[in-house]
């Protein structure tokens, strides 16, 4: 199996493809500005206690107070909270964390009330994105993620994953990293450290001992509250640190900035795979190119197809997602109803495990398969299941089916579902219902043309409109294109894009930045 990265940077946002033999498996978007992300630390103030259910509210600059649970304040708190002390009381020299003095474990019974007072400021960081009506999720006890290690300040043990078995292995990491890491701190290997060099380990370890230290810079100079003192990685980084493997085969980016950030992140944890990230140049979009938004554009929406002709409902509750399995237009085997259902929902399987990485679908989730009468049917289709979910790094628990035909699936959320509409709104009427004369269309797009290159000056542009257009727009020796170009100059570009719905189009600079060419009387 040969995996590639597809990095699509836009404007406004950026979106990460995972494909696996050329499919997708998983898929996501978020905007550029977006500021909030699991892993960012704050500097923040309690806003509320909340008694009752033994955690308080906290003000970490979004629109929804962040939830601070009394359990998540973590051992170390009380020393974290004599730390902070130490560092705002003076704010031209550090006081060294080395130096820091650990104090005796928080209470596990103990209360959020004598612990907190509203308007103290504590250290936090987001565990959990808002989803829905809920704000942010957080923990007092921080973290810094790196490819190999995890550093934990005011931890003193050194864990390593219970994933590396070899006995040998697993002493030799932990008398390493005893000997290399900084003082006050803690450390939990991960699985891809196993058969690491000490200077690769060691190397890492001082990156995130010096993010840990910025962080406590940024508290010491920074008097606004609330302030965010570290950001985790952006999206692109923080996806391959967790996936990279060496079976990647290419990673590839349509955006200069982007590319040279990913590519030092290649270079720094696996320099001999540097080769993989290549910059993309081509003139159709990205995702065009990889046969992406085909699939994205397929993948998504209530109803998704899979083989010969049946079909997927799939349902989102405040609580749950609920997933019907139907056989639709298959063909009855010879094997009687048994065999078509044991295929359709073995097919179903695969299916419904790629949809999950693919819109990151978290919480309950249950299935409604087609019901089957042999009990060795009920089993291959359960371990069929747990096969196909071993490529999801999200932690996950599946039960057999019950006697109902239901099969229950519980996995990690940390983020929203993606939600990826993919019915198109109506580009010329918006919804009213009436549009002009299609015929008039390029007319239309001329004139846009004519005032983009005679108004406003921009010689070189695309135009990036729906294939079936560009196709009309190119067809011929002398085709509409031609014609632009010899009377507005060969800065005219026509692209074929299948994001774009029939009507509809966009212009784009020569740096691919985007130009809004809607009249007030288009968008009314």
């Amino acid at each position: 199996m040969t995996s590639e990265v597809v990095i699509d940077v836009q404007q406004k946002e950026i979106s990460i493809a995972l494909l696996e033999d050329q499919k997708l498996v998983e898929y996501q978007t978020e905007p550029r500005s977006a500021s909030f992300s699991v892993g960012n630390i704050y500097i923040a103030k309690v806003k509320k206690l909340m008694p009752g259910l033994n955690a308080c509210f906290v003000d970490v600059g979004y629109e929804r107070d962040a939830f601070l649970h009394y359990l998540d304040l973590g051992n170390q708190f009380s020393s974290y909270e004599k730390y902070l002390k130490q560092v705002q009381s003076d704010r031209k020299k550090l006081y060294p964390f080395s130096k820091a003095t650990r104090l005796p474990d928080l209470k596990k019974e103990g209360s959020v009330q004598t612990t907190l007072k509203v308007g103290q400021e504590v250290l936090v960081q987001i565990v959990k994105e808002p989803i829905s009506t809920k704000g942010p999720r957080l923990t007092a006890e921080l973290s810094f993620a790196g490819r190999y290690l995890v550093l934990i300040p005011f931890n003193d043990k050194v864990s390593v994953s219970s994933k590396i078995k070899s006995g040998e292995e697993r002493a030799r990491l932990k008398q390493l990293i005893h000997s290399i890491k900084p003082k006050n701190c803690g450390v939990i290997v991960r699985t891809v450290a196993e058969g690491k060099r000490v200077a690769e380990l060691d190397a890492e370890l001082k990156v995130l001992n010096k993010r840990w230290e910025d962080a406590l810079v940024k508290v010491q100079k920074t008097q606004q509250r609330p302030q965010m003192v570290f950001e985790e990685t952006g999206r692109a980084v923080a996806l391959l640190r967790d996936l990279f493997n060496p079976t990647y085969a290419s990673i590839h980016v349509n955006n200069e900035d982007v590319f040279n950030e990913v590519k030092n992140y290649v270079s720094l944890i696996a320099p001999e795979k540097a080769g993989i990230v290549k910059l993309y140049t081509g003139k159709v979009p990205i995702f065009d190119n990889f046969n992406i938004t085909k699939q994205i554009k397929s993948g998504f929406g209530k109803t998704v197809n899979y083989k010969h002709g049946a079909y997927l409902i799939i349902e989102h509750t405040e609580a749950m997602h609920v997933i019907d399995v139907n056989s639709g237009t298959r063909i009855k085997k010879e094997g009687g109803q048994e065999q078509n259902a044991l295929e359709t929902n073995l097919g179903a399987a695969d299916e419904i495990a790629r949809q999950l990485r693919l819109r990151d679908m978290g919480g309950i989730i249950v299935i409604d398969f087609i019901d089957m009468n042999l009990a060795e049917d009920r089993q291959m289709l359960y371990e069929r299941m747990c096969k196909n979910m071993q490529q999801d790094r999200a932690r996950h628990n599946i039960l057999p089916l019950s006697k109902f035909g239901l099969m229950q699936i519980t996995r990690q959320r940390v983020r929203p579902a993606m939600d990826v509409s993919v019915e198109e709104t109506c580009p010329t009427c918006f919804g009213k219902g009436t549009i002009k004369s299609s015929i008039l269309f390029t007319d239309q797009l001329e004139s846009k043309i004519d005032n983009l290159v005679n108004k406003i000056g921009v010689k070189k542009f695309y135009l990036h409109v729906h294939p079936y257009v560009a196709a009309y727009i190119n067809q011929g020796f002398m085709s509409l294109k031609r014609k632009w170009q010899m009377k507005y100059g060969l800065g005219v570009h026509v692209v074929s894009s299948q994001k774009m719905a029939f009507l509809q189009y966009e212009f784009y600079d020569a740096q691919r930045e985007f130009i809004d060419m809607k009249e007030e009387i288009e968008t009314k």
